[in-house]
């Protein structure tokens, strides 16, 4: 098989929205920092939603961002808090996979802590392949052809041959 065509993980981000409770939004590190290990950055608005009380620079959430090995070992062991199925609602047509974690002692190595309670998150994975730097260069980008783009085949497979997934209809 061509190199260029091998689909690897840009990145996984695992996302907590807290909203203004700052209590709410301690937890949330706290639980970000035991299942990956590294410490999480706060995420604050940009605007003014006077319904919803927040104004900008108010921290809501917290979220970390994971590259190569790391992201793929965890990968694969939120998926298996997943029992190893996604529904094909889970994968969008640019090669993304986008889930949600109920609870997080559902994921494999990850102890019950009484001081975070019960609390779940969000997992977002990018895939690409070699060469899509050029949409993010600074100097001379370019567009990526749709023959190299990642469709929800490519990603289905990937998640199959890779992780042992089964994505369908019924989680």
């Amino acid at each position: 098989m061509n190199e260029m065509r091998e689909i690897r993980i840009e990145k996984l981000t695992l996302n907590v929205g807290a909203g203004k409770d700052q209590d709410r939004l301690k937890k949330s590190m706290m639980l970000l920092k035991n299942i990956s290990g590294i410490q999480p950055v706060k995420t604050v608005t940009q605007k003014r939603i006077a319904g919803w009380g927040l104004r900008p620079g108010l921290p809501i959430g917290c979220k970390i961002t994971i590259r190569k090995k790391q992201a793929t070992e965890l990968l694969g062991r939120l998926v298996k808090a997943k029992g190893n199925k996604l529904k094909t609602s889970c994968l969008d047509d640019s090669g993304n996979i986008s889930f949600g974690i109920n609870e997080y002692i559902d994921v494999p190595d990850v102890k019950y802590d009484p001081e975070i309670g019960m609390a779940g998150f969000q997992v977002s994975v990018t895939l690409e392949r070699p060469g899509f730097r050029v949409k993010r260069r600074k100097i001379m980008k370019r567009k990526i052809h749709k023959n190299h783009k990642i469709t929800k085949k490519d990603t289905t497979e990937y998640l199959e041959k890779q992780f042992n997934v089964k994505v369908g209809e019924k989680e």
